[in-house]
Parts: C-alpha cells; sequence; structure tokens
C-alpha cells in the first residue's frame, strides 16, 4: 500500500534562543526568502488532510540547512559557517539529525512493513534570483532514473493544468531533481520500490500577492495532487 509523506524543511524563520546573538543584525535575510521559504508552510498545512504522516520544521535555513548533506558547501550560512566546531556539532545534534533522522526512520519503517512511501517535499521559491526572473509557477522535481517518479510527476502536471490552465508547471526547475537534497539523499538509501520523492516548488509571488489567488492555487494543488494519487495508487502499489 502507498503512504504520503509530507515534509516541508524552510516553513520558518526561528532562532534558538542560543544563537539569537549570531543573527542580531541579520534579521532582513531572516524575514526574506533566504531566511525560509515564504508561504511554504501554509502550502504545507493545505496539503496535510491527505498525508499519512507529516513533519515540518520551523527553525530557519541561515542556523543550518535541512535540505543540504552533511558534506554540501551550504550546510551551514555566511552566519554559521564560521562557528567553533563545538558549536556546529551542537547545531547538527540538536536540529539537523533530529529532523532528518525522524524521516528516514519512518521511511524506513513503512519499507519494512512492505509499504511504498511517496515523499512529497513542499518548498517555495523567491520570483526573481541574482537578476534572473523565475519563469515558472510551479515546479515538480523528480529523478528521471527514478521509474517511477515521472509518470507521478506528469500525471500530477495533467491534473494541474486541467484545473488551472493559465499556470505555468514545469519539471525539474528551477532546480534539478537531482541536485543535492532530502529527497536525493532519501533515495540512495531505498530503492525505486521503496521510495519515490518529489519536490514540490510554489513561486513566492503567489504568498505575498493577491490573497484570492493564492488560496486559488493551493485549492488546485490539493485537488490535484488529491486526483493524481487517486489514479496512480493502483499502478504505484507494490501489492498490485
Amino acid at each position: 500500500m502507498l503512504k504520503l509523506l509530507l515534509t516541508c524543511e524552510h516553513g520558518g524563520n526561528q532562532i534558538p534562543p542560543a544563537y539569537t546573538s549570531y543573527f542580531s543584525d541579520f534579521k532582513a535575510q531572516l524575514a526574506s526568502h533566504a531566511g525560509y521559504d515564504i508561504g511554504a508552510l501554509e502550502l504545507f498545512r493545505k496539503l496535510k488532510p491527505l498525508a499519512d504522516k507529516s513533519f515540518y520544521s520551523e527553525t530557519s535555513r541561515l542556523l543550518v540547512e535541512l535540505n543540504r548533506s552533511l558534506h554540501h558547501a551550504k550546510l551551514f550560512s555566511d552566519m554559521t559557517r564560521e562557528l567553533h566546531d563545538d558549536e556546529k556539532a551542537a547545531i547538527l545534534k540538536e536540529h539537523y539529525f533530529p529532523y532528518r533522522e525522524q524521516v528516514e526512520h519512518l521511511v524506513h519503517d513503512f519499507a519494512m512493513a512492505g509499504r511504498q512511501v511517496l515523499h512529497i517535499a513542499v518548498h517555495s521559491f523567491t520570483p526573481e534570483l541574482n537578476g534572473e526572473v523565475r519563469e515558472a509557477d510551479i515546479g515538480l522535481l523528480y529523478d528521471p532514473k527514478r521509474q517511477l517518479e515521472q509518470p507521478f510527476c506528469r500525471h500530477w502536471k495533467k491534473e494541474l493544468q486541467e484545473r488551472g490552465p493559465n499556470l505555468n508547471v514545469r519539471f525539474n526547475y528551477p532546480y534539478l531533481g537531482i541536485a543535492d537534497g532530502f529527497p536525493t539523499y532519501l533515495r540512495r538509501q531505498f530503492t525505486s520500490e521503496q521510495y519515490i520523492g518529489v519536490e514540490l516548488e510554489v513561486n513566492q509571488k503567489f504568498a505575498v500577492g493577491e490573497p484570492a489567488r493564492w488560496k486559488y492555487v493551493q485549492d488546485q494543488l490539493y485537488t490535484s495532487l488529491e486526483a493524481t494519487l487517486n489514479h496512480y495508487r493502483p499502478e504505484l502499489t507494490m501489492e498490485d
């Protein structure tokens, strides 16, 4: 049986009290897309009723980047990169490992029980980065080499565009699905039959724009995901 796991790694811009002094001069960064994924947590909560299990974090990515592997150059931000190794180890122990391990353990438990996990990581992206305007409303990120991820995303896009034909939905944009991220890590831990990873990226222009339009986008994502789950569950389930 297929289980839907929903996560949101960049849901907030909170800094634990022990580290607030390091960010006293960076309040603008914390409040911007650099500090968190604007609108992602709201969308996550909208989609949550569809999920069998869900996890989110409201700790700012500027403390530690939960969506990056330990070896990644941007695991720590400009504000935390130069901290003493003991402090960075404490941050990892208190915030990074607990979040990631609870998700990985859940996938493992489902897999050992013969269940298949569809993991959708909910993110958002800034409309413009380094002078480049992002030409998409919604991005669906996946690994083309994983046999079940592409058909799921293709059907989800079809359902989305039937409901919102004016929404520009693109695959592996504005990032590649195989770039370093939590789903990429989990793909290395589990087979394609055990784990299906998809990253949902939504343009932040909706979250900061007209509320009615933002609600519309969230509604279309909910109903299209629900329809896609209903359509593909028989094909994605190992028991069928």
